[in-house]
Parts: C-alpha cells; structure tokens; sequence
C-alpha cells in the first residue's frame, strides 16, 4: 500500500508540474507584431503563471502590442473586462488568453488561442486518468 501512495504521488506531481509551466512571448509597448524572436519567450512561473496574454491597442500612432505571462484568473478578468472596448477601432484595447506555449505570438490561419474559455491541456487529463488508475489499483 505505501509503495502504491508514493508512486500515485510521484505521477501525479510529475504530471502536474509538466502541464503547469509554459513559454510566453513577453515584450511591452512593441509597435508591431514582431515580438516573436527567441529573445522575447521567457518561462512562466511555475503552478501561477498558466496562460499568455495578449494586449493588442489601436492608437493613434499605430497598433501597439503587449505580451506577457498571466495567471489564468487574472487574464480572463482582463479579457473579459475589455471586451466592450475591443472593436478594432481607435483607442481600442482587445485582450486575449490562451494556454498552450508561445500562443501569444502572431496569428496563424487557424486559431490555437482561446479568448475566454481555455480549455484544460491533454496532459491534465492524461495525468488525472493515470492518478485515478492507480489509485484503483492501489485499493483493490
């Protein structure tokens, strides 16, 4: 029974640390969508920071753009709260959320970022199925 708890707890943690963590792009006030080199993907903070956000601001001058880590709460807060003003137009503020690594970057023909309904990662079920096997097996 003890060899079957450690080893429920080593997947679980296992897994649990491997979805928590992604890559975002990062860069602030950047006047054009070119935040996407290597040097800007900077490592969320593990178990906080589970989603890049996106800031997309028309202004006079030009399209401007932020990028960085976020807790999932907090960017769908935001995303939710700016959507009144995300129309495209001058002095509009669009906020975006998504969950997979360097989703923030620029956009694709098909869509991989969500706005406000990230869905959980594949790897989340995986390890809770894995967890609730062993756990299964551990007590019969």
């Amino acid at each position: 029974m003890q060899r079957c708890v450690t080893l429920l707890v080593i997947v679980l943690t296992a897994g649990m640390s491997a979805a928590l963590q992604i890559q975002c792009y990062q860069c602030e006030d950047v006047r054009q969508d070119d935040c996407t080199s290597p040097e800007f993907i900077v490592n969320c903070t593990v178990n906080v920071q589970d989603m890049c956000q996106k800031e997309v601001l028309v202004m006079e001058d030009g399209i401007h753009y932020r990028k960085s880590c976020a807790s999932s709460g907090a960017c769908l807060i935001a995303s939710s709260g700016y959507q009144q003003f995300c129309t495209g137009k001058l002095n509009s503020v669009c906020i975006t959320c998504c969950n997979t690594a360097l989703c923030n970057g620029p956009r694709h023909k098909r869509r991989a970022a969500s706005h406000a309904c990230a869905a959980p990662s594949i790897s989340h079920y995986i390890t809770s199925l894995l967890g609730l096997m062993l756990l299964y097996l551990c007590l019969h």
